[in-house]
């Protein structure tokens, strides 16, 4: 097989892939670990960890093989029949996490528009919200996917603009406001808030400190549902197994995804007990993928692996350590340093729009990759099996790299 250039992949990238990304000029063909290799052999720091979709590090041992065993012998049935994983995947999800019930999906996206025909059908059967009328509180900034239904719920242009019409049924309200959700949630017809614990997309933007756990109070009083999308917040990214559980919160509806299967394979999940899982019945949600047996496998090792090797107190530890080291660069081109466990961010001050993107290339240059998110904030967000020496050289190549355009 003739050895792929890295101009060459990108130019067919370019040429027969559609345009709906930018990504940093560099072609990875190899992960283990906390590390990639480009098509030359160079090695990076992965730092963005496939928008913390690989948590367990590249390629982990234990998740490809169950990847493979599983592969070779049934892979999938669809759900017109049963397979002998579902059942044993779905007891598992429920003693993990503690809910009634678990809804298997394939991507994040998938995921959020689950969550919200669950909160909707409750609303209108439980709630006894009148039919075609529940609203739905979201937030300024979000990011829930690309579907047409959540871009109808963004306030980003480059989500929504000549994507229209939009659906209707929602509220956007600002993050991080208690007191405009007390008043929103007045309005008898809201079934729900959705909300990211910390929002990832909008550059790692956390919010006070019981921010959580005072809107998780405001939408119990109001009988609305909590629904946190946990998708990249989750499975021990900043520090504990779900972002919500640093405020003690236990949310109605838990929105899964990306780690969940390692960076394997697509796979998300929706948890929530029975009062309104079971507000679904046979034939009125599904997917073709959803539950089948090679996910079940993969996603069983994929939780093991956190647990087995404490990541979400690694994450905790480490990322004080990073935010620590970050804070202690001389300069003014930090803005701010922001995240919690090894969901971290610097926002970068500057007068040239694109420093952001150059500190990124300079990064890459220096042997570590991140992207740029929203123009001037830099995401930092490791494999969480990344280790305390890696953490300090890799604090010291983002140091170097700064202090380079200061």
């Amino acid at each position: 097989m003739e050895t792929m250039t890295r101009s060459k992949a990108i130019a067919l990238e370019e040429k027969y892939g559609a345009h709906n990304y930018h990504p940093l000029p560099v072609v990875l063909s190899k992960g283990e670990g906390v590390y990639v290799w480009d098509e030359d052999g160079k090695q990076y720091y992965d730092f963005l960890s496939a928008y913390s979709a690989v948590n367990q590090g590249h390629c982990h041992p234990e998740i490809i093989d169950a990847l493979m065993r599983q592969s070779k012998r049934l892979t999938l049935t669809s759900r017109a029949f049963h397979n002998d994983l579902l059942g044993e995947y779905a007891e598992y999800m429920h003693h993990y996490f503690g809910y009634d019930k678990v809804l298997p999906m394939n991507t994040g996206a998938e995921a959020v528009e689950t969550g919200i025909k669950l909160c909707r059908r409750w609303g209108y059967r439980v709630k006894g919200i009148p039919a075609d009328q529940a609203k739905i509180i979201v937030c300024e900034g979000n990011f829930h996917g690309r579907t047409t239904g959540v871009i109808s719920f963004s306030n980003d242009p480059e989500s929504n603009t000549d994507f229209g019409p939009y659906m209707p049924g929602f509220e956007i309200i600002p993050y991080n406001d208690l007191q405009a959700l007390a008043v929103a949630v007045e309005d008898p017809n809201v079934a729900g808030f959705l909300v990211e614990p910390i929002q990832g997309e909008a550059g790692v933007n956390v919010p006070d400190e019981g921010y959580l756990a005072k809107a998780y109070e405001i939408c119990r009083a109001a009988k609305v549902l909590f629904i946190a999308d946990e998708i990249q917040t989750g499975l021990c990214r900043t520090g504990k197994l779900l972002a919500c559980e640093h405020e003690n919160v236990r949310p109605d509806i838990v929105l899964l995804g990306k780690a969940l299967s390692g960076g394997t394979m697509p796979v998300s999940a929706v948890l929530a007990d029975d009062e309104v899982m079971l507000t679904i019945g046979p034939g009125e949600h599904g997917s073709t993928f959803g539950g089948n047996p090679l996910a079940c496998a993969v996603t069983m090792a994929a939780l093991e692996v956190l647990k087995q090797e404490d990541l979400a107190e690694n994450a905790d530890q480490l990322g004080k350590i990073l935010r620590q080291e970050l804070e202690d660069i001389p300069g003014d081109l930090i803005k701010t340093v922001r995240g919690k466990g090894l969901l971290n961010a610097i926002v970068i001050q500057s007068p040239n729009e694109n420093a952001a993107w150059e500190i990124c290339l300079a990064l890459k240059d220096n042997g570590l990759l991140a992207k740029p998110t929203h123009g001037d904030k830099i995401r930092f967000a490791p494999p969480l099996v990344i280790n305390e020496d890696q953490i300090r050289e890799c604090a010291a190549i983002i140091r170097k790299t700064i202090l380079e355009f200061a």
